[in-house]
C-alpha cells in the first residue's frame, strides 16, 4: 500500500524584546543562571503580570507578513503542566483565542514546485526555563532566565508532503522573521525552534493518521533529517501491520533515528482556563496600521526586484534574497558595478563557497562588501582577469588586505598593450609549427593550446580579450 506523508509544524520564535513578556527582567542571552529573574517570572505569591506593549506589535508584524488575519480582540490562557523549570506550574500562552489566524506562505520545491503552505494560527506565550544537567553528579540544575522570555508560536495547516518542502517552509519563515527584525532566528540559542508532527495514510484517504510529534530540532538539517526517518519508521510499521503510537519523540542526530520521548499530550490534558490576571488584548486598526508602515520590503518582493533591476534568474535572485544579510551585501557589492549578473556569480561561487567552507555566516565574512565590489571592479576595468581575480579574492580571504595592495605586491596588473601581445603571439606561433600546421589542417581546438603558452608566458596576466582575436588572425 502506499503511504502518504501529512506534515505539521509548531514553530516557536523569540521575540526581539529588551525585557520579558511580562515583567521588565532582562532577556539578554548568556547571562548568569537565574540573573535575568524577579518574582513575576518565578511566580512567587501574589505576582501579577503586565503585557509587553513591544511584544504585541512584534507579533501583529510577524502576522501581517505572513498574511495572517490579526484578531482585534484576543485572550490570555494559562497552560497547567509540571515540569521543573515551570516556576508557576502553569504557562501563560494564548489557546481559544489567538492574535492571529488563517495566514500562509508561498515556498518552492524542485519536486513538488511552487506551493501554498496554510499558517492556521499564531499566538503569544511565554517561555519556559531550562534544566542544566550536571555530568559529574547525578543532579540537574534549573536557569529561570529565560522563563517569562516573548514567545510567539506559528503553527501551519497540515499542508507540508515532504521533507524537503518541511525543510523549505522553515527557511522561509525565518527569512520572514528576520527581515521583519521580530526575532534574531539563532537557532542555536533556541530563538527559533520547531516541534514536527508526522502521520501517514494510505494515498487518497482523507482521514489523518495517527501522529508523532519530534520535540525542538534545532537545525534545517535536523528537521529534514528527522522528518524523513520518522516518514520511514512509520511506514515500516504499517507495511508489518503494526500499529503507529501517538507519542513524542526526539531526533538523535549522532545516531541518525528518534527515540520515544513520552506519551503525547492533547489540548484537555493541560486544562485551559482564561487567566485572571490579564484583560483580553484589543488591538485596533491604528495599532495595526501603524506596524504595517514599519514592514520592510519581504523576501518575495525583495527576489522580484532582484530579477527586473538587476536582470538575475528566478534561481539567483531567490539564492541572494535567502537571508537580509545576504541581500544587503549584495547590494552593497553591486550599486556602482554595471555587470550586477558577474557580481551575483562571483558571490554565490566563491564567497558562499567560502563560508560554507569555513562554517561562517555572511556577518563573519573576512571580505567586506566594499572589498568585493572594488574586487570586481577591477576585474570589469580589465585590470585584472579571472585568473588573477580568484588569487587576489583568496588572498583577501586570509589577510583582509585591500585587494588593489594585494594586486600591486603580487605583480597581478593584466597585460593590455597590444603591441606586446601581437609580438607575443606572433613568437609561440613561431615557436610551435607542428601545431599550427595540425590546427590549419582542421585541428581547431588546439586554440586552447595556444592561448595556454601565451597565458603561461605571462603569468596567466594576458588579456584574453585582446588576445583571442590577435591570435585567431594570426593563425
Amino acid at each position: 500500500m502506499q503511504f502518504e506523508p501529512v506534515i505539521g509544524l509548531e514553530v516557536h520564535a523569540q521575540l526581539k524584546t529588551k525585557t520579558k513578556i511580562f515583567c521588565t527582567c532582562s532577556t539578554q542571552f548568556g547571562n548568569p543562571p537565574n540573573a535575568n529573574t524577579c518574582p513575576v517570572c518565578t511566580g512567587m505569591p501574589g505576582m501579577l503580570p503586565v503585557l509587553n506593549k513591544q511584544a504585541v506589535s512584534f507579533a501583529i508584524k510577524a502576522a501581517l507578513a505572513t498574511q495572517c488575519r490579526i484578531n482585534r480582540e484576543s485572550r490570555f490562557d494559562r497552560k497547567n503542566y509540571f515540569y521543573p523549570d515551570l516556576p508557576k506550574g502553569y504557562q501563560i500562552s494564548q489557546y481559544a483565542a489567538p492574535i492571529a489566524e488563517h495566514g500562509h506562505l508561498d515556498i518552492e520545491t524542485e519536486a513538488r514546485g511552487a506551493r501554498t503552505i496554510g499558517i492556521t494560527r499564531i499566538h503569544m506565550e511565554e517561555d519556559a526555563g531550562k534544566l542544566i544537567h550536571d555530568a559529574a553528579r547525578s543532579v540537574s540544575k534549573v536557569d529561570l532566565n529565560r522563563t517569562g522570555v516573548p514567545l510567539i508560536e506559528i503553527v501551519s495547516e497540515p499542508d507540508i508532503r515532504t521533507a524537503k518542502e518541511a525543510g523549505a517552509y522553515l527557511r522561509k519563515l525565518h527569512a520572514i522573521l528576520k527581515y521583519t527584525d521580530v526575532c534574531d532566528g539563532n537557532m542555536e540559542q533556541g530563538s527559533f525552534r520547531c516541534d514536527a508532527n508526522i502521520s501517514l495514510r494510505p494515498r487518497g484517504q482523507e482521514e489523518f493518521g495517527i501522529r508523532a510529534e519530534l520535540k525542538n530540532l534545532n537545525s534545517f538539517k535536523n528537521v529534514e533529517k528527522a522528518i524523513a526517518y520518522e516518514i520511514q519508521r512509520q511506514t515500516y510499521l504499517l507495511e508489518e501491520g503494526k500499529a503507529v503510537v501517538q507519542e513524542t519523540r526526539l531526533w538523535d542526530p549522532d545516531k541518525g533515528k528518534t527515540f520515544s520521548m513520552r506519551g503525547k499530550e492533547e489540548a484537555h490534558d493541560y486544562r485551559y482556563f482564561p487567566d485572571p490576571d490579564l484583560v483580553p488584548l484589543i488591538v485596533d486598526d491604528s495599532w495595526i496600521e501603524s506596524v504595517q508602515e514599519t514592514l520592510p520590503e519581504l523576501p518575495d518582493q525583495k527576489q522580484k526586484r532582484f530579477m527586473t533591476d538587476f536582470g538575475l534568474s528566478a534561481y539567483d535572485a531567490s539564492v541572494l534574497t535567502a537571508s537580509i544579510e545576504l541581500a544587503d551585501y549584495f547590494e552593497q557589492v553591486v550599486a556602482d558595478l554595471k555587470n550586477k549578473k558577474q557580481a551575483a556569480n562571483w558571490i554565490m561561487t566563491h564567497l558562499l563557497g567560502m563560508l560554507n567552507t569555513r562554517g561562517i555566516d555572511i556577518g563573519q565574512s573576512p571580505v567586506s562588501a566594499r572589498s568585493f565590489s572594488r574586487l570586481l571592479s577591477l576585474l570589469e576595468a580589465d585590470t585584472i582577469n579571472a585568473n588573477a581575480a580568484k588569487i587576489v579574492f583568496e588572498t583577501m580571504v586570509e589577510t583582509r588586505q585591500p585587494p588593489d595592495i594585494i594586486v600591486k605586491e603580487k605583480g597581478l596588473e593584466q597585460v593590455s598593450d597590444r603591441n606586446e601581445l601581437e609580438s607575443l603571439v606572433t613568437r609561440i606561433i613561431d615557436d610551435n609549427p607542428d601545431e599550427v600546421t595540425a590546427y590549419r589542417g582542421g585541428k581547431t581546438k588546439l586554440f586552447s593550446f595556444f592561448m595556454g603558452q601565451i597565458m603561461k608566458q605571462t603569468k596567466g596576466k594576458a588579456d584574453p580579450k585582446i588576445v583571442a582575436p590577435l591570435l585567431k588572425k594570426q593563425l
